[in-house]
């Protein structure tokens, strides 16, 4: 069996599940795909998760209404280990990262980590990653019984739904008493897609100028046109924007059809983060910039006077 642990928000899959799916399909590993949901109330992202899967575990009890990693970790071991996981498969978010080497010690498994390529034969799993601030890609091995291996958000293709729905079932978990308690929980209202799930991302670096000229160019277009937010390294460490907005090595890895780099200079760092993107439009003023050698589509100049004229012409549009 493959197992992978569903990221949702309640009531619909994440795109890093759907990534998972097909790292799984195309990994060569043996056995049904099959999806854990976890949580409280989650029968419309089982219903969602039976598109995608062979079958889906559905884990739906008080317990787990909220994320705990202690709670994740001891549910994600009881299932592998019942139904003998050869591969298990977490997502390389905040959370997957925080539990996902707690499963691997409870299941005694190697643990592979940030893995942007996998593949399989028998009980060897191979997983290529980012190394060397992602100047280098290298190849790690494990073997064991089971192996557990979490995927970098933005490094697989979303999978597509399978067309028959996957088997059902549901399971109750042994889990543990948590011995953290969460007494409040803070959201950050915005009315923009989030930059993972985003098809089209304006990215802003330190070629806009201030944070003002970031407001008024990157926001201004992402808002007239649909798309998420994105910032350079840079510019999160000058205070410009928060760090939840940061593409790149050290940030987040997307995938959207259309990125849209502003004033952004392309160092190697960022390029891992959006290189796969679909199409790249970039805007910058330095010709000999490395962004350009990325980029599908590239405007030599100034920031200042070409956005605003874009942002005008999605206005009349």
């Amino acid at each position: 069996m493959i197992l992978i642990v569903a990221e949702h928000n309640g009531t619909k899959l994440a795109k890093s599940t759907l990534e998972m799916v097909t790292a799984a399909r195309e990994s060569g590993a043996e056995g049904p795909v099959t999806l854990l949901v976890m949580g409280q109330g989650v029968a419309p992202v089982a219903n969602e998760a039976a598109q995608y899967a062979d079958q889906v575990l559905v884990a739906d009890l008080p317990q787990l209404a909220q994320y705990n990693a202690e709670v994740w970790a001891a549910g994600v071991t009881q299932i592998a280990q019942e139904g003998e996981a050869d591969l298990v498969i977490i997502g390389g978010s905040r959370s997957g990262r925080e539990y996902a080497p707690r499963v691997a010690v409870k299941l005694d498994a190697p643990y592979l980590e940030d893995a942007i390529k996998l593949s399989a034969n028998g009980a060897v799993v191979q997983a290529q990653r980012y190394t060397f601030l992602a100047r280098v890609t290298e190849t790690v091995e494990a073997e064991g019984n089971v192996v557990v291996v979490t995927a970098k958000p933005g490094s697989f293709n979303p999978a597509q739904p399978t067309g028959a729905a996957g088997e059902q079932y549901d399971v109750e978990l042994d889990v543990p008493a948590p011995r953290v308690e969460v007494t409040g929980k803070s959201v950050e209202k915005t009315s923009r897609v989030a930059l993972t799930e985003a098809d089209v991302i304006v990215t802003g670096g330190r070629g806009v100028g201030s944070t003002e000229n970031f407001a008024t160019l990157v926001e201004g277009l992402a808002d007239q046109i649909g798309a998420g937010v994105g910032a350079t390294r840079a510019v999160v460490d000058a205070g410009w924007r928060p760090y939840a907005e940061q593409v790149g090595q050290t940030g987040k890895t997307v995938q959207p059809k259309a990125y849209i780099a502003l004033g952004v200079s392309g160092a190697v760092q960022h390029l891992s983060g959006m290189g796969k993107s679909k199409n790249i439009i970039a805007i910058n003023k330095d010709a000999e910039a490395p962004i350009f050698k990325v980029a599908d589509y590239g405007i030599v100049g100034d920031v200042n006077q070409i956005v605003p004229a874009l942002i005008e012409a999605a206005k009349q549009r």
